[in-house]
């Protein structure tokens, strides 16, 4: 057993208890997936980073959820550069991740923290049917085809006729797995849709966002920031987004709202990565004793 330094953060929120949670283990990386994974179920968050030395990056970073290991989340990186911020332990305004995705570039503008996104993949289309069935919708809530996106990460973007829809969303876990075998992956937590809305949760917001997560990780997640960057992608792609910089909101109607600023790199029919940046706050800090 060791003891390492950790910091909870709440990411894409400039206070207490807004956006999305996420404990930072600094030096963690080295551990073992069976530890991290315990450590994220521990913590009932839904993803947790752990870091350590890169040799092409400025740090290497970690990311799990509950169940498994993922190459990348975009609340977590917030959260990770956040906490490194904090403790002082990058000077400068840019910093290098090594992730599982790539190398993802970090700018800092005063205390908001912008991610690059690598650039949109776009995968499988999915019936909209078997969509609007795994998420207990009538068909015509769904208002664009469904689209795996990834960024990073792969959503199947869902973009839904207003709130009413998007609020009324409940996910079915068997229809779900069905989902998931259209992308080409295993695991009902692979393929959750990705719910939104053209209509932002405040006056300051363009979109307004869901994500229903399977389990074991919580039943939904408060802001996800890959997500919203394959979102984006989506958005831009088919010509739902006239903006080249937008805010999406999400975590509202949880009593957990989160805001970040998208913005494309390149034209919409040749992206070559998508910013997305947001605040984070260091909510508490210690040390947690972790099996090596």
């Amino acid at each position: 057993m060791s003891w390492f330094d950790f910091d909870w953060v709440d990411a894409f929120s400039d206070r207490a208890f807004g956006g999305n949670g996420c404990a930072v283990v600094h030096g963690g990386a080295a551990l073992s997936e069976e530890t991290c994974m315990a450590y994220v179920r521990e913590t009932s968050l839904v993803e947790c980073t752990f870091t350590g030395p890169s040799d092409v990056a400025d740090i290497r970073v970690r990311y799990f959820l509950a169940s498994r290991e993922i190459p990348f989340a975009g609340h977590p990186t917030i959260a990770t550069v956040a906490a490194m911020q904090s403790r002082g332990l990058f000077e400068g305004d840019t910093l290098t991740l090594e992730t599982g995705a790539g190398i993802v570039t970090i700018r800092l503008n005063g205390d908001e923290i912008e991610m690059t996104q690598v650039a949109p993949q776009f995968g499988n289309l999915v019936p909209t049917d078997l969509v609007a069935a795994a998420i207990n919708l009538p068909e015509d809530g769904i208002i664009s085809p469904p689209q795996f996106v990834s960024t990073g990460l792969p959503f199947c973007i869902t973009v839904l006729r207003d709130h009413v829809a998007l609020r009324a969303a409940r996910l079915d876990i068997e229809v779900l797995r069905d989902v998931a075998a259209k992308a080409g992956v295993s695991g009902s937590d692979m393929a959750e849709p990705f719910l939104v809305t053209l209509k932002g949760a405040t006056e300051a917001g363009d979109t307004f966002s869901r994500l229903l997560m399977a389990p074991p990780s919580p039943p939904e997640d408060p802001f996800t920031g890959s997500a919203t960057g394959a979102m984006a992608a989506y958005l831009w792609k088919y010509g739902l987004m006239p903006k080249d910089s937008f805010i999406a909101e999400q975590g509202h109607d949880m009593g957990r709202p989160g805001q970040a600023t998208v913005t494309r790199v390149g034209p919409a029919d040749a992206m070559t990565g998508i910013k997305v940046a947001g605040f984070g706050h260091v909510l508490m800090r210690g040390q947690v004793d972790l099996p090596e």
